[in-house]
């Protein structure tokens, strides 16, 4: 090879390198741009909420007094077992913990004819309240978790590929808590607070108030 054509080649090779190097230096510098432009988001991200507003569908008239409202806590231990399997193979058992509020009121809608009765000199009324009712529980899904859960080979896998299903807890929490409500003394409660607030707007109107049973 002559000495001309060596260098020819030379030089050839000198300038894919420096291209090469260019290119590559060109990435490096696309990549690091990418990176600091991605951390510090000098432009900021935009969330736009193209949902539709509300719309009333119905408007229902309220007779009902909430007098007192109960919180509630319950811890449940719920365990499943399969027959005849050991329970590193199938089973569940579950510590669910619950919170839920329920509210105690009376229906004054409910008031008979003869519920608020005037007297004859017309400063006296007889009052018989409707007795007390209790709302269906209302369960504070943020604050009520699983507190601990250990499952057999079988429903870890299961678990893997379902997601699993924690409504059976909420349902039996809420009875918990129906049944704790009718235990406490909410009813009572209610039905002190309603009378207090009746007895007190009627003597505020110059009425004497006589509560009797209904």
């Amino acid at each position: 090879m002559s000495a001309s054509l060596h260098g020819y080649y030379n030089a050839v090779d000198k300038r894919w390198v420096t291209r090469g190097a260019l290119v590559a230096a060109f990435f490096i510098i696309l990549g690091a741009a990418l990176y600091v432009f991605g951390q510090f988001k000098p432009f900021g991200d935009e969330s736009i909420d193209r949902s539709q507003p509300a719309m009333l569908k119905s408007v229902r008239d309220l007779s009902q007094y909430h007098a007192a409202a109960g919180e509630f806590q319950v811890v449940l231990d719920i365990e499943n077992d399969v027959k005849w399997v050991p329970a590193a193979l199938a089973g569940e058992r579950t510590l669910f913990v619950a919170a839920g509020s329920v509210n105690a009121y009376v229906d004054l809608g409910s008031l008979k004819d003869d519920g608020l009765m005037l007297s004859a000199d017309r400063k006296t009324v007889e009052l018989k309240l409707p007795k007390p009712q209790l709302d269906k529980p209302n369960i504070h899904h943020d604050r009520s978790y699983v507190y601990s859960q250990k499952r057999g080979l079988i429903n870890d896998l299961q678990a893997l590929v379902e997601t699993p299903d924690q409504q059976r807890f909420y349902v039996a929490a809420e009875a918990k808590i129906a049944d704790a409500a009718k235990q406490s003394e909410l009813l009572k409660r209610a039905e002190d607070n309603t009378r207090v607030m009746l007895t007190g707007m009627l003597q505020s109107l110059g009425f004497q108030v006589k509560v009797v049973p209904d």
